[in-house]
């Protein structure tokens, strides 16, 4: 059974369980997201999910429900339901309260309940005890997805699996979740495992940081940072791991280092920096071409609202907040995106003929071929040509 099974982490965990033979349960509140689902369609994209949907769908190894009852008929409870952050930076733990309190009715005693999204340090020993103190002897475990959306259903079958749990029973059943699925499993403590998923892609995060205040630097000097760049790694291997310039955006990688600068003692100043440096890009961008040329009365044009390429995902994506300085300063902003639906974008043609600046917001593959030369063009991803602003 997994709750929250119609999103991009749930959906695609349930089609590789029941890939693997497993009768799985979909519990979501979304009914418009599981119709889509009972008719053959992912409400996302993710390479492979739709075909495999399809083959599965005739077997009758899925089913899908709002009814949280049906948890009653399982003793294997998977909840994808996170912790996000507040308007202050700090985590919340309301959302996901209110669904263990209307979950917990419906949890057997000797069930196993696995947490999947990534939570605060110390949920995972919290829900034990909550359960426990409703009468549920149940065991919980912490198994985090580890996946790359987009990728999920290739990732879930090759990655190694951390099970964070405190007792051998507990070991023993989510072993044998995830082994069926042909992965590894990486035994640790619940807290063991929630660190090191938000170590993680706090790493990630602090790796785009650098790469952007690198960038911030040396467009500052008046040099050409694709110049700069190709210098430091051509035929270097030890710095063959510096990412190129980008918005580090996402439902993840603010979120998870955040969370972990409130679970600190200090609120690990490095990663606040890191959040002022990503989350300050779109505003060095506008201000640069303000000075520049003032965007008052100008049309800007931005390519990709998604918050990566080749994604249909705005969460938390930097294009939102670039279109919302930019219209600050004055400009009158065009958006268009291949993949996210949205009544108020426009087609590419269009932006592209009326815009006086076009920024290159997600480096979607479309982009490569563009003709831009004699336009004022802002792409920091290099996915249109030079990195440039």
């Amino acid at each position: 059974m997994i709750v929250g099974g119609c999103g991009h982490v749930g959906l695609p965990l349930a089609l590789s369980l029941a890939e693997c033979g497993y009768r799985v349960g979909i519990n979501d509140i979304d009914q418009a997201k599981i119709d889509q689902v009972k008719a053959g369609r992912v409400p996302f994209s993710e390479t492979g999910a739709e075909a495999l949907l399809s083959a599965l769908l005739p077997t009758g190894r899925l089913e899908l429900s709002p009814d949280p009852a049906m948890l009653r008929r399982t003793k294997t409870i998977i909840l994808v339901i996170g912790t996000p952050i507040d308007e202050f930076m700090n985590p919340s733990v309301r959302i996901f309260e209110r669904v263990l309190d209307d979950l917990t009715p419906h949890v057997q005693s000797g069930s196993l309940v696995v947490l999947r999204s990534t939570v605060y340090p110390g949920t995972t020993e919290t829900v034990e005890r909550r359960l426990r103190a409703a009468g549920i002897e149940a065991e919980v475990a912490f198994c985090p997805e580890r996946i790359a959306e987009g990728h999920a259903l290739e990732e879930l079958r090759t990655l190694p699996q951390l099970v964070g749990v405190n007792s051998d029973a507990a070991f023993a059943k989510a072993k044998a979740l995830f082994e069926r699925m042909g992965v590894s499993v990486v035994r640790t403590t619940p807290l063991e495992s929630e660190l090191a998923k938000l170590l993680t892609n706090t790493w990630r995060y602090m790796k785009f940081a650098i790469a952007n205040q690198f960038f911030q630097i040396v467009n500052r000097s008046g040099l050409d940072y694709n110049r700069v760049l190709n210098a430091i790694r051509q035929d270097y291997p030890r710095a063959q791991d510096l990412p190129g310039p980008g918005f580090a955006a996402g439902p993840c990688l603010l979120k998870d280092t955040m969370q972990l600068s409130a679970f600190t003692s200090d609120h690990f100043p490095m990663g606040q920096a890191a959040m002022q440096v990503n989350e300050g890009l779109p505003g060095y961008i506008v201000d640069t071409l303000n000075s520049r040329k003032p965007l008052l009365g100008r049309t800007v044009g931005i390519l990709g609202m998604a918050f990566k390429g080749e994604s249909d995902d705005p969460r938390a994506s930097l294009s939102y907040k670039l279109r919302k300085l930019a219209q600050f300063k004055g400009a009158k902003v065009m958006c268009t995106d291949p993949y996210v639906p949205d009544p108020s974008f426009e087609p590419l043609d269009k932006v592209l003929r009326e815009s006086d600046v076009i920024v290159v917001g997600a480096p979607h593959r479309v982009y490569r071929g563009l003709e831009l030369d004699g336009r004022e063009v802002v792409d920091i991803w290099g996915v249109t040509g030079p990195i440039r602003l």
